[in-house]
């Protein structure tokens, strides 16, 4: 086996906490550096049914609100009632 490589990945479908997750990240990063394009932003985001939580180091001069960008977010991606079970 010597010389050969295994590449294996993941892939998980639209809705999957994972992709809610890295989307909400991704605005919160967006958001910080609309208004600083210098910000160092190290932003992990948690999600279970009903709570998100955002983590990380973030150095920046920009203020944000963090639970406006992540309210928006998800609404956004479709969950926009309580019955849709977020």
């Amino acid at each position: 086996m010597a010389g050969a490589h295994l590449f294996t990945s993941e892939s998980v479908s639209e809705g999957h906490p994972d992709k809610v997750a890295d989307q909400i990240s991704d605005s919160v990063l967006d958001a910080i550096l609309a208004q600083d394009p210098g910000a160092r932003v190290a932003c992990e985001t948690l999600v279970n049914t009903g709570m998100v939580v955002l983590s990380g180091e973030i150095t920046t001069s920009a203020w944000v609100d963090m639970n406006e960008v992540v309210r928006n977010r998800i609404k956004e991606i479709g969950y926009n009632s309580s019955e849709m079970g977020f």
